[in-house]
């Protein structure tokens, strides 16, 4: 079983497209695969976007328009891990424009949607207690502060 055989499925109210849309506009390496249209003739909803299947830096994910019944919520999240202090401030500014920052490098975007932004070091970087004291005082991730940190440790 290749790891391509899991696809998240993320459900909207009715703005999939404006995720997909906004998505594709932060994330390097992205595109949209396909979409259904809902069919028939005349109806209210003929020709609406059912569901968009698209790739975030290679990672297989669709979307749908499935009504306001359910919610996002921080039981699920993304983690984009980050090479850089540079790549971790891109994707916080992008993802939390219009969302809302919370700790430790975690924020929801504008739909909703739960991320987590960490260096690609992170696991490295909390093998020190005072890094991970440090960690939980921070919203939005700071590399340079957690080595600091560490380094008194």
């Amino acid at each position: 079983m290749s790891a391509s055989s899991i696809t998240p499925f993320l459900w909207f109210d009715s703005n999939a497209e404006e995720a997909v849309d906004f998505y594709l506009s932060i994330f390097r390496n992205s595109r949209r695969l396909s979409e259904f249209r809902l069919p028939g003739e005349g109806g209210r909803e003929t020709g609406k976007v059912l569901t968009i299947a698209f790739e975030l830096d290679g990672q297989p994910f669709t979307a749908l328009n499935g009504g306001p019944q359910y919610q996002f919520s921080e039981a699920i999240s993304f983690s984009i891990r980050c090479d850089s202090q540079e790549d971790v401030d891109y994707y916080w500014s992008q993802l939390t424009d219009g969302g809302s920052e919370s700790q430790c490098g975690w924020l929801k975007d504008k739909f909703g949607v739960s991320w987590q932004v960490v260096p690609s070091r992170l696991s490295e970087l909390l093998k020190k207690p005072k890094a991970v004291q440090a960690m939980l005082q921070m919203n939005k991730l700071d590399i340079a502060e957690l080595e600091r940190a560490g380094a008194s440790s």
